[in-house]
């Protein structure tokens, strides 16, 4: 077996959460250990993907291993904080000077609510593991990934959604992931619209906001656990954002607005992915031109996906 791989491609899945409970503390003391610290909630896994593509070259002399990262073709090196994390922690296991260049390109928006930064950490931690040989567990470079984005603060539970694929309840918060797949009918379109980004990491340290998505959370848990299907999963997230008043607080209200003209109509349901200044509304495939017809009528400010919920979770191509 020849000792590393020169190139890697992992497709991981998109994300949408439709709400989550912050678990950062237990008994009124703040919780430090990043495999304690995560969410509760329930969310679903996209058709759109996060291709994460990694090139090895053995640098041929002494010194230190070069790493470059690129997210949609910009060059961030270190401010891809969570890959350049995940990097930093499993360059002990690469012997030889190495050049690895790490190319996220995403199908949908960064920074937009679609766990565009869980589908980095996963796709350059399976990656790095695949072209080395490492053959770490599944189990164990779940858990890298999670303290990447805990640590980070890009994320609290969106990489167990995606390992688990398609409309998942995570049960229990942190790592290993506590998980529940819910049954969908099939056929069934996301269709989602963009204006804008929200920092993940902003929302998580805001006290005001933190105590609200606690409170909401647990409420939208109960509500989908008593009612497990994706109907219920809908009125959940919706709840879940009128009980945060986050649409107000974030100042969002052409993002409300849409969201209460979507929701008039006869579908499944729409509201706002955590956490971006976005809308995904779910259909019958039968009513997705109705959809995609209001969310046009907001154009040129907004961006149209079309997309449908995927089963699977991260994947190597090559």
């Amino acid at each position: 077996m020849e000792p590393y791989k020169k190139e890697v491609i992992v497709d991981v899945p998109h994300r949408i959460s439709g709400f989550f409970e912050i678990f950062d503390e237990l008994n009124g003391n703040k919780l430090t250990d990043p495999i304690e610290i995560g969410s509760r909630g329930a969310g679903f896994n996209l058709s759109s993907v996060g291709k994460t593509k990694i090139q090895i070259e053995e640098l041929g002399y002494e010194g230190d291993n070069e790493i470059e990262i690129f997210i949609n073709d910009e060059k961030v090196d270190k401010k891809a904080e969570t890959t350049y994390y995940l990097y930093n922690n499993f360059k002990s296991h690469i012997i030889k000077p190495m050049k690895i260049r790490i190319f996220h390109n995403f199908d949908l928006p960064v920074g937009c609510g679609y766990g565009a930064s869980g589908s980095g950490a996963l796709g350059a931690i399976y990656g790095l593991n695949h072209a080395f040989n490492l053959n770490l567990s599944n189990r164990e470079l779940g858990e890298r990934a999670h303290i990447a984005e805990v640590i980070n603060r890009t994320g609290l539970g969106t990489v167990c959604g995606q390992l688990r694929g398609g409309l998942c309840i995570l049960k229990e918060p942190g790592y290993p992931c506590v998980s529940e797949r819910i049954p969908i009918p099939k056929n069934l379109k996301v269709i989602c619209g963009s204006f804008g980004m929200i920092h993940t990491k902003s929302i998580l340290t805001d006290p005001v906001l933190n105590r609200k998505i606690k409170e909401a959370g647990r409420k939208a848990q109960i509500t989908l656990l008593n009612s497990r299907n994706i109907k219920s999963f809908m009125e959940a997230s919706l709840q879940f954002v009128e009980d945060t008043e986050i649409l107000n607080i974030l100042n969002l209200q052409e993002l409300k607005k849409l969201i209460q003209r979507l929701n008039n109509l006869r579908i499944i349901g729409a509201s706002m992915n955590q956490l971006g200044n976005s809308v995904y509304a779910v259909c019958n495939k039968e009513d997705e031109g109705k959809i995609t017809e209001i969310l046009e009528s907001y154009k040129p400010r907004i961006k149209i996906f079309n997309t449908s919920i995927n089963l699977n979770g991260p994947r190597i191509l090559n």
